[in-house]
């Protein structure tokens, strides 16, 4: 590792995006003798897996121009059910027991390609009047989340295989892909939300060798 610079992390489900920053913090601090100064550049909810662009030292003060960067993501949008944080880690509700075509799939997809109109989700790292969202949501508070513009380049469906379609996305900064499932399955009526997550690349940085950390 190194005390000013980059480095790229490839995150496990189950740890937070802290998470790895303090075990990144901590390891860099035992390497150069002190405190070292970490910070990442977007952060992966606890169940997603994939590219964290992670900066160190004097770096530190360019961490913004690293979260405004275009993303790529693989995704598991599964049907039939919504869930109150558009991931596995909310309270899930039986929609439908529908299953769309194929074709249905792929014209529901397409709606969300180019320039898009999202609400993202209330569980989300948004500051609402100085206020992440997710605290104000965690402790029952009604949260109105402003609409935002944001441009999905390109969307691929990897697979359909009856409750999951996969994906492959790329994104504008600021999207959250756990709001595109949650309208997918609205416009095919029968509820979804995104039950697998991996980012694959941010800007010119790709997943493939970046340093992989164990849970635990």
């Amino acid at each position: 590792m190194i005390e000013d610079g980059m480095i790229l992390v490839d995150k496990p489900a189950g740890i937070t995006s802290f998470g790895v920053v303090a075990r990144v913090r901590r390891v860099l601090s035992q390497q150069i003798g002190k405190k070292a100064k970490v910070g990442h550049t977007g952060t992966l909810d606890p169940f997603a897996t994939g590219l964290m662009i992670i900066v160190t030292g004097k770096e530190c003060r360019n961490a913004s121009s690293y979260s405004k960067l275009d993303k790529e993501y693989e995704a598991t949008i599964t049907l039939g059910f919504d869930s109150t944080t558009g991931d596995p880690e909310g309270e899930l509700t039986p929609v439908s027991d529908a299953q769309p075509t194929k074709e249905a799939v792929e014209a529901a997809l397409k709606q969300f390609t180019g320039e898009i109109t999202q609400r993202p989700p209330i569980f989300s790292a948004i500051k609402i009047n100085g206020r992440r969202a997710y605290d104000l949501a965690r402790k029952g508070e009604v949260v109105e989340m402003p609409e935002r513009q944001v441009t999905v380049y390109a969307l691929e469906l990897i697979e359909y295989t009856y409750p999951e379609i996969k994906i492959r996305i790329h994104v504008s900064s600021g999207t959250y892909i756990r709001t595109i499932a949650q309208d997918v399955g609205k416009v095919l009526g029968t509820g979804g939300y995104c039950s697998e997550l991996r980012r694959t690349k941010v800007g010119e940085w790709s997943v493939v060798g970046a340093l992989a950390i164990a849970v635990n």
